[in-house]
């Protein structure tokens, strides 16, 4: 690798960067989490992290990865033996669904060809049929980290009206939260899967299950084994800021911080900006002649573009070239996608100039890798920067 000169830039779709004034909060001295001083700020962050959810409903936070909210999300509100329908919408959906067998759980996993969201349409489908009300949840992956794809899940609520269905609706929005808009009593979701290294701007270690009254209801039933997961010893611990095992105190410091941040920028403007650097990303990926992997205009992912390369380039080669080349980081292609596409990611903390440099250092990094990029990509993307 040459030698790094200037900041690496780190543009896979997470961990993301973490904003200066975030790492300065986490920078402050650890607390006792049983005293005075800490249940103050729990009581705060347990308070004020429901508007990025757009709930009124308990929000519960976790020492963890997004994995583990997962998790949560299934041993707290199923049963061994319960159906469930999933769909396969790229790399995580499949992960997901496999955590769902290992428990037990009977999973119905729609096919899927990794450029489109959750199908609307065969929701309501498989749930009309579905008259004894086997299906006990619907889980959706908002956006596929893996591929730029957005389901629409106000369209997979209305479906499951449509259909009178009394099944959960769970959704992940790991790579979504504080990035795309998301509204979680509005659209009637059960439970939300969340992770703070995304759109929340932390590092990896926190995550979050916010839940609906139904979501409660259906948790006093359910029998799949669970103890660090368990909401109810979280529920109770949190009516005082305080919770049943050590928490990351001082991720909750950076979390106080960035929820500052985006209630300062005001998430409608946080997402605007997500769409319109979406926007200008799929404009350069165009101009250079490439295709980008989602397929619909509706699914278009404001966090992350997928870039399909052509057919026996292997697009790791190209990462590897821009990374020793420029010192950035790209998202690699995971699963079957894996050497057929790059990702880059446009989320958290991020503006106008750090994605011109981004397209300007692909755009450079494919030519050096010998796949010619026409440079009015680059310009295309500017040209819709400029527009504001």
């Amino acid at each position: 690798m040459t030698t790094a000169t200037g900041r690496h830039f780190l543009q896979i779709p997470g961990p993301t960067n973490v904003p200066d004034s975030v790492l300065r909060a986490m920078s402050a001295p650890t607390i006792d989490h049983r005293g005075p001083e800490f249940a103050a700020l729990g009581l705060e962050l347990l308070r004020d992290v429901k508007r990025v959810f757009a709930t009124t409903k308990p929000v519960i936070m976790y020492p963890a990865t997004g994995t583990g909210a997962w998790e949560a999300a299934l041993v707290n509100t199923l049963s061994p033996g319960d159906k469930v329908l999933c769909f396969e919408t790229g790399h995580f959906s499949t992960l997901w669904q496999e955590m769902a067998r290992g428990f037990g759980l009977e999973v119905d996993f729609v096919p899927g060809d990794w450029r489109h969201g959750a199908n609307p349409e065969v929701v309501a489908e498989k749930l009309t049929a579905d008259t004894a009300h086997t299906i006990k949840a619907v889980c959706i992956v908002h956006n596929e980290t893996s591929t730029g794809v957005t389901s629409r899940v106000a369209d997979v609520r209305a479906a499951i009206d449509t259909a009178e269905h009394p099944a959960l609706l769970l959704v992940d929005t790991i790579s979504s939260l504080g990035s795309i808009d998301y509204r979680h009593d509005e659209w009637g979701v059960d439970v939300t899967v969340a992770g703070s290294q995304k759109g929340l701007m932390l590092p990896p270690g926190m995550s979050f299950n916010a839940v609906s009254d139904k979501a409660l209801e259906a948790s006093r039933s359910a029998t799949l084994p669970k103890t660090f997961w368990d909401w109810a010893p979280m529920l109770a611990a949190n009516q005082r800021g305080f919770f049943p095992y050590t928490p990351n105190t001082n991720l909750m410091y950076g979390l106080k911080e960035a929820l500052r941040l985006l209630d300062e920028e005001g998430l409608p403007n946080v997402f605007a900006r997500h769409a319109r650097h979406a926007e200008a990303t799929r404009a350069a990926v165009r101009g250079w002649g490439l295709e980008v992997l989602c397929l619909d205009e509706r699914e278009y992912s404001g966090s992350l573009t997928a870039v399909l390369v052509p057919e026996g380039v292997d697009a790791d080669k190209i990462r590897a070239v821009i990374l020793d080349t420029f010192d950035m980081s790209l998202g690699a292609g995971l699963g079957k996608l894996a050497g057929k596409v790059f990702r880059i990611g446009h989320l958290g903390a991020f503006n106008d100039l750090t994605l011109a440099g981004t397209l300007a250092g692909v755009q450079m990094g494919l030519n050096l890798a010998g796949i010619p990029a026409d440079p009015r990509g680059l310009d295309a993307a500017l040209e819709r920067l400029q527009a504001g």
